[in-house]
């Protein structure tokens, strides 16, 4: 698992890493020392887990996690345990305080193992339900009703508790989140360009860079999307050959 270790205190990070030594099963790509560090480390690193302590100067872990589209595994490190309700409300799957005991480590891997193993087992279940660009499926908005082939959908657009699908000169409203449909969409047909929009990958006509270092995509019919920095590298890898 690709790790980012993430602590203002060096001595801590080297404690950490030196008991990960004795798990080969975690690679330790980077480490950040502030949650800004941390935020930017994750965009070019994309760990599939981060040890995250609580308290740092500035921002604090929980700040970096509000920060993230996508967050990774967390497991909280920290020498107070009067966050722990918040932690676990932050989806956190292990808190572990300092001064870290092996066997408390060695627990925590161990879920966030079981943890993998069930998203990749859900991933793919979920490829096998995934709507791709052959599917119809049925927008109604108030009283208008459509039948549309997803082919023929460019965009969707997320606007509160719902979101804006965009096909021919319509732009009607459902009731749901972008993260739900993200999960039913087939990604090698829809693009999730930042936080608000999911593109449809064959309408895009062409590029641009934009600032931070993200993208601005065109589209047939003129929308243009910002593809947020975060998701810049992983666009430009599908898009490309």
């Amino acid at each position: 698992m690709r790790t980012l270790l993430v602590d203002d205190e060096r001595l801590a990070r080297k404690e950490l890493s030196s008991l990960l030594e004795n798990h080969p099963e975690i690679e330790i790509v980077g480490e950040a020392v502030n949650a800004d560090d941390a935020n930017e480390k994750i965009a070019q690193l994309n760990p599939d887990l981060l040890f995250l302590d609580i308290q740092m100067p500035g921002k604090t872990g929980f700040d970096l996690l509000e920060m993230l589209d996508s967050v990774p595994n967390v497991i909280f490190t920290t020498a107070y345990d009067e966050y722990a309700i918040k932690a676990f409300e932050y989806n956190a799957l292990d808190y572990l305080l300092k001064p870290i005991q092996p066997e408390r480590l060695a627990d925590a891997i161990k879920k966030v193992q079981k943890k993998q193993q069930q998203q990749e087992e859900a991933i793919v279940r979920s490829r096998e339900q995934k709507l791709g660009l052959n599917d119809q499926v049925f927008v109604k908005d108030g009283d208008k009703c459509w039948f549309v082939r997803l082919s023929d959908v460019r965009l969707f657009e997320s606007d509160g508790n719902y979101i804006k699908v965009y096909f021919e000169n319509f732009k009607p409203m459902i009731h749901k989140s972008l993260n739900a449909l993200d999960e039913r969409l087939d990604e090698r047909a829809f693009f999730r360009a930042s936080r608000k929009h999911i593109i449809n990958l064959s309408w895009v006509e062409g590029i641009e860079t934009w600032f931070n270092g993200g993208l601005l995509v065109r589209m047939r019919g003129g929308d243009k999307i910002e593809v947020s920095r975060r998701q810049a590298a992983k666009f430009k890898d599908m898009m490309s050959l």
